[in-house]
């Protein structure tokens, strides 16, 4: 009953959906860098019993510090699912302390965090982790759906990252239950991301065009590919040529490459599963990277993206980068 009555108010107030973008600083920063890093992962949510985090989750905080400290981040990218497994109920919930502030305490971790909801986030309170953007200096949540510009320093390039709302589109996924998404809680609202969405994708004139949501698109994995986003995100995708789609959802770490999009899986902030039950529910040769395995840890994305090209890395949390893989910008842009 909560989730229609947010859908109905947001419904009667279609600005509270969208984020006008603007180009973000990088202000700060090394004067004669050329590129942008960012980390991204999912799925990182703790747990709502003490110590509200897991060994996974710390392992993974910590690496991810070590990394941004060697390698850079601008940025980090939150796939969804910041807090399992029923979200927060409001913005002075002890869960943003408790799971966010407290676990992710590094120096390098003290950027912006670009955040979107994930199926549990919307099993509590949405709005109030968009609210909690206004009570702490790195917590960046402007609305459901919201677009991110950014221009590479020191050249004529450009990277925009369109963060969506997966669960707004598909509906919620009922976890440990395993059965299939029964479409979006509202349709009027799905239509209208979808018509947003291709609206910024059509006008979208950046180097380097990346889209954000909690579910896959494709994904071997537990939940598999998402038929919804595969019938109305894919072929906005491949029709105005994005660079990639980075996802969580699915907790492991996955690299799909297909028709010239690069999918990428990043789901394993907290928990861990080596499940491959869907392995022949993508295109065949499609998969380049997968892993799952308890002894990892953990894991996370690191992207550097320069004039010319963006390079992803795997890292496990235990210290080491599993896989590396470079995408090309878009064409004729």
């Amino acid at each position: 009953m909560a989730l229609i009555l947010v859908a109905f108010a947001l419904a009667a107030i279609p600005t509270a959906y969208c984020y006008s973008a603007t180009f973000q600083d990088l202000s700060g920063a090394n004067a004669n860098r050329t590129s942008i890093k960012f980390l991204a992962f999912g799925d990182w949510g703790g747990v709502p019993y003490p110590p509200y985090r897991t060994v996974v989750q710390k392992a993974t905080a910590h690496e991810m510090n070590k990394v941004a400290e060697q390698m850079g981040a601008d940025f980090v990218l939150a796939l969804g699912d910041n807090f399992y497994f029923k979200g927060v109920d409001r913005v002075d919930s002890p869960r943003f302390k408790d799971t966010f502030e407290a676990v992710y305490t590094g120096k390098s971790l003290n950027v912006p965090w670009y955040v979107l909801a994930g199926n549990h986030d919307h099993a509590g309170n949405v709005n109030a982790q968009i609210e909690y953007s206004k009570k702490s200096t790195r917590w960046n949540f402007p609305s459901y759906y919201y677009e991110l510009d950014f221009r590479i320093p020191n050249t004529d390039k450009t990277l925009t990252i369109i963060m969506l709302d997966t669960v707004m589109l598909c509906g919620n996924s009922l976890d440990f239950v395993n059965e299939k998404l029964k479409g979006p809680l509202s349709v009027e609202d799905a239509n209208r991301q979808l018509t947003w969405l291709e609206k910024r994708m059509a006008q979208s004139k950046a180097n380097f065009l990346l889209v954000a949501g909690h579910y896959p698109v494709w994904s071997v994995s537990e939940h598999g590919p998402t038929d919804c986003l595969l019938q109305g995100v894919r072929p906005l995708l491949l029709k105005y040529n994005a660079t990639a789609y980075f996802c969580g959802h699915d907790h492991n770490l996955q690299y799909i490459e297909e028709s010239g999009v690069g999918y990428v899986v990043s789901g394993a902030g907290n928990f861990l599963d080596p499940d491959i039950r869907h392995w022949n529910h993508v295109p065949k040769g499609s998969v380049k990277f997968f892993t799952g395995q308890a002894s990892t840890l953990g894991g996370f994305v690191h992207a550097e993206v320069t004039q010319n090209k963006m390079m992803l890395t795997f890292y496990q949390a235990k210290g080491t980068s599993l896989y590396r893989t470079v995408l090309s910008p878009r064409n004729g842009i």
